[in-house]
């Protein structure tokens, strides 16, 4: 479908291109795409669509005022705006090269970012620890999330600065007691996130054991680089995750070992509160993180941390 064939756009951007070959962009359903929240040069917010490759952006909201410039924004009413995707792909659009913008987080600003703990086989294999009969959950700050290529300020208040790459959720939809078997209509897509862990906040002599400031000091949620509709992804529960510091791999499995599956935490967290759209779900990390290592391993400035899961991308944030 010659769907770009002349989508221009005159712009004060320094690269604004025609896209000749438009097979890359496999934009024939607004629902069976690739999101990303990015700034141009003029810092102006845009939501757009990322390429198969990752290399270039197709603008929305910069182009058509009906579209939100946030992702949450547009999941409010998704239904609507989905049908007007199709017809500005069609006519002239800005396309822009990803070096030549800044990608943001893909999800920005949501009402929850919810985690599960000890969700992988191996993740409580290395910690000797049985695998939970129920899920165990607990928050991040929404003021937590950086983009995908942002540098990490390490806390000045801790010393033991972990990682844990996951595989998360993002809710399409209100959802409330939602069965198991419904649950995956309630999921617009999924991405890459970090759950940075401050270890040493951690224990029961740190805030009396609670967890939320060892989850939720600044910057401690990396995410993106994009949302992947489900469309994309047909069985979420086999995807490679990986983690690797300064080139070297630090975790490696497979989305089988989750323990939860994702459409029983939808449903079982839908009991329990409402998920709105854009809320997030990290479902759990994968055995190799830092503090169960022999030695422990904890990040430091200079480090590098790359996080990748198939079909979806690659986090790269610099420790300062």
């Amino acid at each position: 479908m010659n769907v770009l064939k002349n989508i221009f756009g005159k712009s004060s951007y320094s690269y604004v291109e025609k896209i000749h070959n438009v097979r890359k962009f496999h934009l024939s359903s607004a629902n069976k795409t690739r999101f990303v929240q990015y700034t141009s040069n003029e810092n102006t917010q845009s939501l757009g669509i990322l390429s198969k490759d990752s290399t270039e952006v197709i603008d929305l909201s910069n182009v058509n005022s009906s579209i939100p410039n946030t992702l949450v924004e547009y999941l409010r009413n998704e239904s609507e705006y989905s049908k007007i995707i199709p017809k500005i792909l069609n006519e002239k659009k800005l396309v822009y090269k990803t070096e030549q913008i800044k990608l943001l987080a893909p999800v920005t600003k949501p009402d929850k970012v919810i985690c599960v703990g000890l969700n992988y086989k191996g993740h409580c294999d290395e910690q000797n620890k049985p695998y939970p009969e129920e899920p165990f959950f607990f928050t991040k700050f929404p003021s937590t999330i950086i983009g995908p290529n942002d540098a990490l300020l390490l806390p000045v208040k801790s010393k033991a600065v972990d990682w844990e790459v996951e595989l998360t959720v993002v809710i399409g939809k209100t959802a409330r007691f939602v069965n198991i078997e419904d649950a995956s209509e309630y999921i617009f897509g999924y991405t890459v996130a970090q759950d940075i862990s401050a270890r040493d906040w951690q224990t029961p002599k740190k805030n009396n054991g609670q967890w939320i400031f060892a989850k939720s000091m600044d910057q401690f949620c990396p995410l993106g680089p994009c949302v992947v509709t489900k469309d994309e992804i047909p069985d979420p529960h086999n995807l490679q995750i990986s983690c690797s510091v300064n080139g070297v791999q630090k975790q490696n499995a497979n989305t089988v070992e989750l323990i939860h599956r994702i459409d029983k935490l939808v449903s079982y967290l839908s009991e329990l509160i409402t998920l709105l759209p854009g809320d997030i779900i990290l479902t759990g990390t994968p055995s190799g993180v830092g503090v169960f290592r022999n030695p422990r391993e904890f990040l430091k400035p200079g480090d590098r941390i790359k996080s990748e899961i198939s079909s979806i991308g690659v986090l790269e944030n610099s420790i300062v």
